[in-house]
C-alpha cells in the first residue's frame, strides 16, 4: 500500500553530491591524497573542464575543499573533507531508517606499519604529526618524521602539542637523506614543495596533505587540531592492513 507522504522528500545531500560517476570517482581519488586538478584529469581521464565543473559541485556542498600551492600558484590543491563527509553518511542512512545510522568503529589498535611525515623543515608540520599519529596509535606503529632543510623544533609546535597532552618526538630535525635508503609503508608529505622534490621511496603507499606553513601561535593550534582529524582518519586504514 502507498502511504501519502512516503518517498516524496529530496535525497539526502551527500548522495546528490556524490551520486555522479565522475564526482564518485574523485571523492574516491581524494579519500587517497590531496591532488591537483591536473592529477584528476590525468586519473580519471577526462578532460580539465568536466573535472573543474565536478569539482565546483563538490565544493559548493562542501564535501572537498581547495588550497593555493604553496609550490606553484597556478596548482590548486583539493582535500576530501572527511569529517563533513562522515556526517552527511550519518544522516543519509538515518534519514532512510534509524538503523542504518553510522556509528564510529570500536577503536582499536592498527598494526606495525611504518609511517614517514615529510615537510620543509621538519620544525612543524612533520614532527607535529609524527607525535600525534606516535601519541593516537600507542606506539603500534612507527612513525618518523624528517625535512629538506631541517632546523630546530618550533616553539609553537611543542606549546600546541602540549596543550593537548602530547609529548613533542624525542629525536631531533632529521634530513631526509638519512631516511632515503629505508622502506616505509606509507610516505605523507604534508607540504607541497617538498611534494615536487621528494626523493623516491621504498612505500608501496604515497600521499600528499597540502597544509600551509604555520607562522603565528593560533596557527600551530590550528595545525594540531587539523592534523588530529586527518590522522585519526588515517589510522582507520593502517587498521585494514
Amino acid at each position: 500500500m502507498y502511504c501519502a507522504g512516503m518517498g516524496t522528500d529530496a535525497p539526502p545531500a551527500f548522495l546528490t553530491a556524490a551520486g555522479h560517476p565522475v564526482r564518485w570517482r574523485l571523492l574516491s581519488e581524494l579519500a587517497r591524497t590531496d591532488l591537483a586538478v591536473h592529477e584528476l584529469t590525468a586519473r580519471l581521464g577526462h578532460p580539465q573542464n568536466l573535472i573543474s565543473y565536478h569539482l565546483g559541485k563538490l565544493r559548493r556542498a562542501e564535501l572537498v575543499t581547495a588550497r593555493r600551492s604553496s609550490a606553484d600558484g597556478r596548482d590548486t590543491y583539493y582535500t576530501l573533507h572527511l569529517a563533513r563527509c562522515s556526517a552527511l553518511l550519518t544522516g543519509a542512512g538515518a534519514a532512510l531508517h534509524p538503523a542504518l545510522r553510522l556509528r564510529s568503529p570500536s577503536p582499536a589498535r592498527p598494526g606495525r606499519a611504518r609511517v614517514l611525515f615529510l615537510c620543509t623543515g621538519n620544525s612543524a608540520r612533520s614532527p607535529m604529526a609524527e607525535a600525534i599519529l606516535r601519541h593516537r596509535a600507542g606506539g603500534s606503529v612507527q612513525v618518523h618524521s624528517a625535512g629538506v632543510t631541517p632546523k630546530p623544533l618550533q616553539g609553537y609546535a611543542v606549546r600546541a602539542l602540549a596543550a593537548r597532552g602530547i609529548p613533542p618526538p624525542e629525536t631531533g630535525p632529521t634530513h631526509v637523506s638519512r631516511l632515503t635508503g629505508e622502506r616505509f609503508d606509507h610516505v605523507i608529505t604534508l607540504c607541497d614543495r617538498v611534494k615536487e622534490v621528494c626523493p623516491a621511496f621504498d612505500a608501496p603507499r604515497q600521499a600528499h596533505w597540502s597544509i600551509p606553513e604555520p607562522v603565528a601561535a593560533p596557527d600551530f593550534d590550528r595545525l594540531a587540531d587539523q592534523l588530529t582529524e586527518r590522522i585519526g582518519f588515517f589510522v582507520h586504514t593502517l587498521l585494514e592492513e
